[in-house]
């Protein structure tokens, strides 16, 4: 059954080969015309000539043709292969109508095609025939009675309370409506509502009749987990690990929930206890590792995770954390070892650790050849490593240098927005206006809803004091797509202060100093309340920021305005 079901959910049926197409081609060259065009079968075509055109119409994009014939095959045919053909090519155009009388007259020719039932009933929950689908579960259930319908509504879930009230309706009135699968769906859906204490009702009449299955087991772990009842949580998974000791994913569900309440001890006794039982478990070899690195236990982390250097699925993961263990007991240079072996998702992360150790070692020039041979091995994380190496150069105070390699860099990997961006924060808005400008409208040539690159343009032009209407468009823009961004709100206050729009100004930096509690925008949001002319509010800011920032030298500008004669009284 669970084959079924992965042929459901998996959504790749399959395709006919390159052979196929070939020889159908051949067999039918005379109904197709040369302009392109592509008729509707006929009744009298054989099946291979039909599904060819319909491939050649998914081709050209003609999908009502190809959606046609593959219906008419699928009703016509007695083959399994071209029924689930034509239901896919139904799904992928997102057709219901068509993938529901397909499935209907497949289950139609054969009634007791458990396969085509399972369809039916999937399709059926898609199109919100939600009868229909009870209906067919009730076939399905009496044909086979443990049938695991467990993931049946994984991804098409009700997404409105109405529609998951007529499926609660239709289940509830079904013949099979106490069968343990059923109940679980049930279930589901009334955890979807919110009804947690009717789902752990429901989920416990499940449990009497099929108390060994590990979905009913979990489910009643995770409602009790939502009703917030942390105790009996623990208890239920206490005694279901104690009776069903030979059940790891139960086993494993109690020690990631030990770890969410911060048991972590207690959860790496029974890590421990499971991989006596199965020494070779990976997941619970890396749970065990990082809730040693968690505990402090350096010596169990590495003798977990070295288990793991030959995982397929875990391995980049424990060089790192291998790496993480030995930076921590500061074996640098063991750590460097482990952190180059880092490959995937944790490439970069693994590298910018590395550089803080050259860092720390005060070795910035091997880092620098470390990453120059590092584009050479990893070529696909080009861009990453020549940034890199200018914030290193920047660190080195050599940013001549960092700009020449990110020049280079730019004309090895053309049209790279982070790479033109980390040449856009090197070059002085005063001294670069032209190369700046060329950049920065390249950047919003690439990406011209960026948020970063049109808060940089603006903020580059409030600088040279020009084009202020314009850089004023940028950030409205800018913050229209990320309105709680303080720099945004900051750049928008500098512009508008610029141009004498002091109340604008003084609500845009209010609410970004409010959200960044930065001292360089206190003191902006202060003298667009002094330019106001509200010397009682300018004072009652002044005196917030010197209590927020004591002693801090940009406020010093600030105390001496308030000697001065106000601009207008407020």
């Amino acid at each position: 059954m669970r084959q079924i079901n992965n042929r459901i959910h998996g959504a790749t049926l399959k395709q006919y080969s390159t052979t196929f197409l070939l020889v159908g081609s051949m067999a039918s060259s005379a109904h197709i015309r040369a302009s392109g065009e592509i008729y509707h079968a006929d009744a009298n075509y054989d099946a291979i000539k039909q599904s060819m055109i319909a491939e050649f119409a998914l081709t050209y994009h003609d999908i009502p043709t190809a959606l046609h014939n593959y219906t008419v095959l699928a009703i016509k045919s007695n083959s399994t292969t071209v029924k689930q053909r034509a239901l896919n090519v139904a799904l992928e155009q997102n057709d219901l109508k068509a993938a529901l009388d397909i499935a209907t007259h497949w289950v139609v020719q054969e009634p007791t095609d458990v396969p085509a039932l399972f369809y039916l009933s999937h399709i059926a929950l898609k199109a919100h025939e939600y009868e229909l689908a009870s209906e067919t579960l009730d076939k399905i259930l009496n044909i086979d009675p443990d049938a695991d319908l467990e993931k049946i509504l994984v991804g098409i879930a009700p997404e409105e309370a109405e529609d998951r009230d007529f499926l609660l309706q239709a289940l509830g009135s079904s013949q099979e409506k106490d069968n343990p699968s059923i109940l679980l769906m049930i279930a589901n859906l009334e955890a979807q509502n919110g009804q947690f204490d009717q789902a752990l009702n429901t989920v416990n009449r499940a449990l009497k009749q099929r108390p060994k299955v590990t979905g009913f087991i979990l489910m009643k772990a995770n409602l009790l987990n939502a009703l917030g009842n942390e105790a009996e949580t623990l208890k239920w998974y206490a005694k279901s690990s104690h009776k069903h000791k030979s059940n790891l994913e139960v086993r494993l569900a109690e020690v990631k929930y030990l770890i969410k309440i911060n048991q972590s001890q207690l959860a790496l006794d029974k890590l421990e206890s499971i991989l006596k039982k199965w020494p070779k478990e990976e997941e619970a070899l890396f749970i065990a590792g990082l809730t040693s690195i968690d505990l402090k236990e350096d010596e169990k982390a590495e003798k977990f995770l070295v288990e793991l250097r030959y995982s397929s699925q875990y391995q980049n993961e424990a060089y790192y954390y291998l790496a993480v263990n030995a930076e921590r007991k500061q074996h640098f240079e063991t750590a460097k070892a482990y952190y180059r072996l880092v490959d995937g998702s944790l490439y970069t992360v693994s590298r910018r650790n590395m550089i803080n150790i050259f860092s720390e070692q005060e070795k910035l020039n091997d880092a620098l050849r470390f990453l120059t041979q590092e584009r050479v091995n990893y070529p696909q994380h080009a861009s990453f490593l020549y940034q890199a190496q200018a914030d290193i150069l920047k660190r080195m105070n050599n940013k001549k240098a960092a700009i020449r390699l990110l020049n280079e860099a730019i004309k090895n990997i053309p049209d790279d927005p982070e790479l033109i961006y980390s040449e856009v924060l090197l070059l002085d808005p005063y001294q670069d206006k032209e190369k700046l400008d060329k950049l920065l409208t390249n950047l919003l040539k690439i990406e011209p809803n960026s948020p970063t690159y049109l808060n940089a343009y603006a903020y580059t032009l409030a600088l040279q004091n020009k084009r202020l209407d314009e850089a004023r468009q940028y950030v409205e823009h800018a913050l229209e797509l990320a309105p709680e961004q303080a720099s945004i709100l900051d750049t928008l206050g500098y512009i508008t202060f610029l141009q004498n729009d002091f109340d604008t100004a003084s609500q845009v930096l209010e609410k970004a100093y409010d959200l960044s509690q930065s001292v360089k925008i206190g003191v902006r949001y202060a003298k667009s309340i002094y330019m106001q002319g509200n010397l009682t509010k300018f004072s009652d800011v002044l005196q917030q920021l010197q209590k927020n920032h004591p002693n801090d030298p940009q406020l010093d500008p600030l105390k001496s305005l308030l000697l001065s004669p106000s601009i207008k009284k407020s």
